[in-house]
């Protein structure tokens, strides 16, 4: 299996929302596109897709997060992989470029905060190197 691994474009879209939508991120092309879109525009934040025969089978977003009471990291916002791909060092690979992003920003840090109930992605963060350091509570409040 070859792999191609590059920035993503904005006419990744709708790749990109066909993998959120396997992990039950359901949004429209439009409102994806509209956050993609944001998201490339923004030198704080980096997005990879991962390629196979023309087609995205993974995608990576990280973003660099400043904090007042303590140091600041980079933290992977999103990672997804197909579900006909997983298990196959995929998910290693987009996070290892993260990694490389994470150094370009002079940051000695990478977080990723995961859902409670995702236990097989607990373990495969925990098998790249990953320490679990707490776990939290996320309360919202719509503004809109």
């Amino acid at each position: 299996m070859k792999l191609f691994l590059r920035h993503a474009e904005l006419n990744d879209v709708e790749f990109i929302n066909k993998l959120s939508n396997q992990l039950g991120y359901k949004s429209t092309i439009e409102k994806t596109h509209n956050r993609l879109s944001e998201i490339l525009n923004n030198v704080d934040n980096c997005i990879y897709v991962i390629i196979v025969n023309e087609n995205i089978i993974g995608w990576i977003h990280g973003f660099y997060s400043l904090r007042v009471e303590s140091e600041s990291f980079v933290e992977i916002g999103g990672l997804i992989v197909d579900e006909n791909y997983r298990r196959n060092g995929i998910g290693k690979i987009l996070v290892k470029k993260v990694i490389e992003w994470a150094h370009s920003k002079k940051s000695n840090k990478i977080r990723v905060r995961c859902n409670t109930l995702r236990k097989e992605t607990h373990i495969f963060y925990n098998r790249i190197g990953f320490i679990e350091t707490k776990e939290q509570k996320i309360f919202d409040m719509n503004l809109g």
